[in-house]
């Protein structure tokens, strides 16, 4: 067995989503074409309209697809994944959680895969490099200001805060369920919490790409950072 091939059968993907289109459904074909065995999808509340691409996916018996009623954040469906993962897939090594709108790139998640299996107990943070060519200048500045905010209040070097793309071993999972936060803080939480749980992490260099669509109708700088922050403050106020 491939090291490759070794990560689709030990690893589950875990891909929430909240009123997806025809991307969405790429990446979980492209997952199936590089033989992902677990692919656990978590439908935050998506409008009935919307439910046709989570249809396509559940006709895969690679594909879990769980479903909320209502939209209860991405915080509550990365939980509901990780807990399913738990009870259902217990003999998995860890998950790789991704967004499905297509920035993160298969050889990526591959990687990350791949570096959490070597490292055993770590947590692998795919990381962009926000200093090459064409990056956005508003990523550029939210993600380094957030950086240096980590670093000053927590003593963690992080080049990227804001990633999705993660790799988390299986012995994890149940803390990481017990971290707070429902919706966009939880990603923040979890890289906190991390610390004070003595989780250790590395970084996994991985593409660094935008839809520029996509990126100028939902990326505000200033208000996603200032959200981040909100949470760290709060996080240094907090007992445990």
């Amino acid at each position: 067995m491939t090291q490759s091939n070794k990560v689709q059968e030990a690893v589950a993907i875990v891909l929430p989503s909240l009123d997806p289109n025809a991307k969405f459904i790429s990446v979980v074909d492209g997952l199936l074409e590089a033989g992902f065995r677990h692919i656990v999808i978590v439908d935050d509340g998506s409008a009935a309209e919307n439910r046709k691409w989570f249809e396509q996916a559940a006709a895969h018996p690679a594909c879990h697809v769980l479903h909320h009623e209502v939209n209860r954040g991405k915080g509550r469906a990365l939980k509901t994944a990780f807990s399913y993962v738990r009870e259902h897939l217990p003999f998995l090594q860890g998950v790789v959680t991704i967004d499905g709108d297509g920035q993160h790139l298969l050889p990526d998640i591959i990687a990350c895969g791949e570096r959490m299996l070597r490292e055993g107990d770590k947590v692998v943070i795919g990381c962009r490099d926000f200093d090459q060519p064409g990056v956005p200048p508003r990523s550029v500045a939210g993600n380094k200001t957030t950086s240096r905010m980590f670093r000053l209040f927590y003593g963690i070097r992080l080049s990227d805060t804001q990633t999705g793309l993660r790799a988390i071993p299986a012995s994890c999972l149940e803390r990481f369920c017990a971290i707070s936060g429902e919706r966009f803080e939880y990603e923040t939480n979890m890289l906190l919490q991390m610390k004070r749980m003595g989780v250790g992490f590395v970084e996994q260099p991985i593409a660094t790409v935008y839809d520029p669509e996509d990126y100028s109708s939902h990326y505000n700088a200033v208000k996603d950072s200032w959200r981040i922050f909100k949470v760290m403050f709060k996080g240094l106020f907090r007992k445990g």
